[in-house]
């Protein structure tokens, strides 16, 4: 597997060794100690999967540091813009983002620490996004950033005007408002 830093410390993108035939491929897509040995020695201990169409916008979500989630993400089937978004406090890329293209074709995947705003838009008609956890989901701590956040300026592949939001996703604070209670560092 080939590991790449990012601009966001501890956001890596990690693509694959893929070893395709006739038959069709096969991959590792874990292996705790050559995860470890490039710098994520969390373990996982929740996965998630989840199936939208074109245009949904699924973010940018995260939990506070008393239910801390890291993620591990890739798509399964389609393509995704995946991005996360830095809400560490004294980070040097604090509200700064970080986002690239997963899809079923290229195999990649992203893994973002907690305390990294997660979100993800849609730009196949249909795409399934297969995530590893370092925590346990937790309705209490659950919060998130709203998506369109002028001063973080994501550029999302998708017009405004064909995103398909959550009820809950359309009305998130922005990144003066957002709550966070992670400290770069520790």
């Amino acid at each position: 597997m080939k590991f790449s830093k990012t601009k966001i410390d501890g956001v890596i993108v990690i693509e694959p060794r893929v070893f395709g035939d006739h038959r069709g491929f096969f991959m590792e897509t874990y292996k705790k100690s050559v995860f470890a040995n490039n710098g994520i020695k969390e373990d996982f201990v929740q996965d998630n999967h989840s199936r939208s169409v074109k245009g949904v916008l699924r973010g940018l979500h995260y939990q506070l540091n008393t239910h801390p989630m890291g993620k591990l993400v890739r798509a399964l089937v389609g393509e995704v813009f995946d991005v996360g978004v830095d809400l560490r406090k004294g980070s040097p890329t604090y509200g700064q983002w970080f986002g690239d293209l997963l899809s079923a074709e290229n195999k990649k995947m992203i893994y973002f620490p907690p305390g990294i705003a997660h979100g993800f838009c849609t730009v196949s008609e249909v795409a399934e996004v297969f995530y590893k956890c370092t925590g346990e989901y937790n309705k209490e701590s659950e919060r998130a950033l709203i998506w369109n956040d002028p001063e973080v300026g994501i550029k999302w592949p998708i017009k405004d005007d064909l995103i398909i939001l959550s009820d809950k996703d359309k009305i998130n604070p922005g990144l003066k408002n957002v709550e966070t209670d992670f400290v770069y560092g520790q």
